[in-house]
């Protein structure tokens, strides 16, 4: 019980320390586990705990690095600046058109089920016009994040696979019974996207019938602002395009670990598009600032899971958690555990969820005939709002290259996240894909 206590204060105390920004994420991600763990008395194996969460973690911590730096040199290259004019063109500088074109291509973008590479190719294209209009860019990385969330449930995406092997049912079974609810959170995305639209229509005194199209100042193939000649390489668009095409096929259909694979991606980039050595590490000096941020708190959250499992503290939570349900509330378990998802799926991985707790969940739900594939379903409500959890490497991504604050991040997006998982719950009981009561 008392590990239990010291787990929940755990994650308390980081989340309370990074929404009111008394410390970086990645200062209370090393800090606040480390002095959580010494008062529970682990003095002695600390550090083994820490190196083994970072070792972990290390793989993500790459491809994230090298992913930045090849997206940012298809950024500098100018691969997206013909996206960023059909948006542009198509918004005539409407903030609601922005929204709703950004949740459309966000939706679109996030069918590839890895959230990594859809912030990259999509903040390169919204981002300079989020800017260019002053709109609120925690709306941007909002809908964003809302649409990545939803379009995860794919196969290939990661929870759905999680669920199904855990429980060992078909994940294209799975996600093909789960289809109405996720295009109806797909409308709740578009939904979100319109309010939100519409609010900062208000916001900036924009109305529709003022909305103009934007002047020429958006130009993405000007020269860099310290007088340097055009990173951009529009003779290259068709190799970038084909080289991004490719890369993204392997990631997909290849077995090419994803490390290995943007490095060599980013290798064949940079020495196509910047041949000279010098600009070679002009580039990569430019993108440094948001490769070695994002990939030190990658690595810091490493710490964080690290000493959650070496504890035994996510055990602890577990435990606790499956075992005050009272058996009066045992033909109810399909909503409990749709509801025990929606915390949990934030305060711990998604590997410790579905491999450590849902087994047990599953187990206890068949006493009262609720079948695996049912617990399976439920199970997924809560990951509409597993991104927001300072667990997942892709969102310290999203709001560093954004430059937004994670806890402003988190505070902006909650409500609307809670949302998604409200419709995606109440769209699974009405059409009896887990019982509310057995």
């Amino acid at each position: 019980m008392m590990l239990t206590i010291l787990a929940f204060g755990m994650v308390a105390t980081f989340m309370t320390l990074i929404m009111t920004k008394r410390l970086s994420a990645m200062i209370a991600l090393i800090i606040v586990p480390a002095v959580f763990a010494l008062i529970a008395g682990f003095w002695s194996g600390l550090g083994a705990m820490m190196l083994e969460g970072i070792r972990d973690i290390a793989p993500t911590g790459v491809m994230l690095l090298f992913a930045i730096l090849y997206f940012g040199i298809m950024i500098d290259a100018g691969l997206f600046d013909p996206l960023t004019r059909r948006v542009v063109k198509l918004a005539h500088g409407d903030p609601l058109r922005i929204t709703l074109g950004s949740a459309i291509l966000g939706l679109i973008v996030a069918l590839d089920g890895d959230g990594t590479t859809t912030y990259m190719i999509t903040l390169a294209a919204l981002l300079p016009l989020y800017k260019h209009m002053k709109m609120d860019i925690r709306v941007l990385t909002c809908i964003l994040i809302m649409a990545v969330a939803t379009m995860n449930l794919v196969p290939w995406g990661g929870p759905t696979t999680r669920a199904a092997i855990a429980l060992g049912l078909d994940p294209r079974a799975l996600f093909l019974s789960l289809i109405p609810p996720v295009l109806a959170t797909v409308g709740w995305v578009l939904f979100t996207a319109y309010l939100l639209g519409r609010a900062e229509r208000k916001r900036l005194g924009i109305t529709e019938r003022l909305a103009m199209p934007l002047p020429g100042e958006l130009d993405l193939s000007t020269p860099d602002s310290d007088g340097t000649p055009s990173t951009r390489r529009p003779r290259l668009f068709w190799f970038n395009a084909g080289l991004t095409a490719l890369l993204m096929g392997i990631l997909l259909f290849g077995d090419v670990p994803l490390q290995v694979l943007f490095m060599l991606a980013f290798a064949v980039a940079a020495m196509t598009n910047y041949p000279q050595v010098d600009m070679q590490r002009e580039r990569i000096a430019a993108q440094a600032s948001n490769a070695l941020a994002t990939a030190g708190l990658v690595f810091a959250a490493g710490i964080f899971t690290g000493v959650l499992s070496g504890t035994g503290m996510v055990d602890a939570m577990a435990n606790t958690v499956t075992g005050v349900v009272p058996d009066a509330l045992g033909p109810y378990m399909a909503p409990i555990t749709a509801l025990v998802s929606i915390p949990f799926t934030v305060l711990i991985s998604n590997d410790a969820f579905y491999f450590g707790m849902l087994p047990v969940l599953a187990h206890s739900a068949e006493h009262y005939g609720i079948s695996t594939m049912e617990i399976a379903r439920a199970s997924l409500v809560g990951q509409q709002i597993h991104l927001l959890s300072p667990l997942v490497a892709s969102t310290y991504l999203l709001v560093a290259t954004a430059g937004v604050e994670l806890g402003d991040h988190q505070r902006f997006t909650m409500k609307w996240a809670l949302g998604a998982c409200a419709v995606f719950l109440l769209t699974c009981l009405l059409l009896g894909l887990f019982p509310w009561y057995a």
